[in-house]
């Protein structure tokens, strides 16, 4: 039985990277990928931006008073995601079995290529011809599973390699900070923070029921990621295309306030679905079917995102050039395709601080509660209507 053997990969800067590939005057300078606008945010930033204290997620205007001579350009998803997939082919080409988690990030299962090869050797070179054939710097991480090596990555950084002998896995993540462990946010480090914890070698020495009863179920994760424990398989990549929803009413209606308010529904979790799968899409449709079974449908080309206000208003704004006959209609449907990966879970390069911190805020009620428990004041109206209530 071979060792476990994971690689993870993931591409340094990678907006920046692209941006410089495309014009080399930006390197060695302060670049800050991003909104444009007076409350746009920081979506990327050269490590010599970073040197100033900017940081993606970060509002703009902040990042331009920490450095006042940064370069500041407005992202192409397009360009990204073109480049992501010359990455993709030079891996797919070699790699037994991968995992694009990402637009810039990749997991490997090399297990049982030591025999051959030497899975350390075998990364090296993997490394170099993404580099030459792409022009793109990337740094990777080897360890016995997904959580260290991705840490281990992090590590490495930038434009680095680093490697996890097996059975090294605590000592390696020992002495890092709790903000190195994948997963852990704002508000779960400053819990930690909160109770004295700021070492991963601390966090690896709390009883594991204490941190159930202090996180819930996520104590346990805590725990095993802490003590470099992680089983997860690398998953084979495959591309979703598309994601859709359509409701067929009970009675064949002209009420266009229900209407909608079930299109906000449906685009709403589309939405949802699309942040929670790291996924921005960049072209909508609107599926409409009237009393008659005459079936129409209309899509737009829109530029890549996972943000339901703008997603929202081009469903509307299709939707009302889709139904000029006025017809009682029996059924409407709203599919969102030409899906990407990306680390972004919104349209980053338009929205503001504002908009991110609310949508941040919906999304993790949704994931700890249930994306039924929160919808539009609109819907819960009609669905009060209907209990009675």
């Amino acid at each position: 039985m071979f060792d476990r053997a994971v690689l993870h990969m993931d591409l340094d800067s990678f907006f920046v990277s692209v941006e410089c590939l495309k014009n080399s005057q930006f390197l060695g300078k302060p670049l800050i990928i991003g909104g444009t606008s007076g409350r746009g945010v920081v979506a990327s930033c050269s490590y010599e931006a970073r040197r100033f204290g900017v940081h993606s997620a970060m509002p703009v205007k902040m990042a331009l008073n920490l450095c006042p001579d940064a370069i500041v350009l407005r992202g192409d998803m397009d360009s990204y995601s073109q480049y992501s997939r010359l990455v993709t082919e030079v891996i797919a080409e070699d790699a037994p079995v991968y995992e694009k988690s990402s637009i810039d990030e990749f997991y490997l299962d090399l297990t049982g290529m030591d025999k051959h090869f030497g899975c350390f050797t075998w990364s090296k070179e993997l490394r170099h011809r993404i580099i030459k054939e792409t022009g793109l710097p990337i740094s990777f991480g080897l360890s016995a599973n997904k959580l260290v090596s991705k840490v281990g990555t992090g590590e490495s950084k930038p434009n680095g390699a680093k490697e996890i002998p097996k059975g090294t896995e605590k000592a390696f993540l020992s002495p890092l900070s709790v903000k190195k462990i994948p997963g852990i946010g704002k508000q779960t480090y400053k819990k930690l923070s909160f109770m004295g914890v700021r070492q991963i070698k601390v966090l690896s020495q709390i009883p594991m029921n204490l941190l159930e009863r202090e996180f819930g179920n996520n104590g346990r994760k805590l725990w095993e990621k802490a003590n470099g424990i992680d089983l997860s398989p690398v998953i084979p990549y495959t591309e979703q295309k598309s994601m859709s929803k359509e409701r067929t009413f009970t009675e064949d209606t002209l009420n266009l306030r229900f209407i909608k308010n079930m299109i906000l529904k449906m685009v709403d979790e589309l939405a949802f679905d699309l942040r929670k799968k790291d996924k921005l899409t960049s072209c909508v449709t609107v599926k409409l079917r009237h009393a008659d079974f005459n079936t129409y449908t209309k899509q737009r080309r829109i530029p890549y995102t996972a943000n339901e206000s703008v997603l929202t208003r081009h469903i509307c704004e299709i939707f009302d050039t889709l139904n000029e006959r006025r017809q009682l209609i029996r059924l409407v449907g709203v599919k969102f395709s030409g899906l990407v990966n990306g680390n972004y879970q919104i349209n980053i390069f338009d929205d503001t601080a504002k908009a991110i911190s609310l949508m941040e805020r919906k999304d993790h009620i949704r994931k700890r509660f249930g994306s039924d428990k929160l919808m539009r004041a609109a819907y819960m109206d009609q669905v009060n209507k209907k209990r009675g209530e």
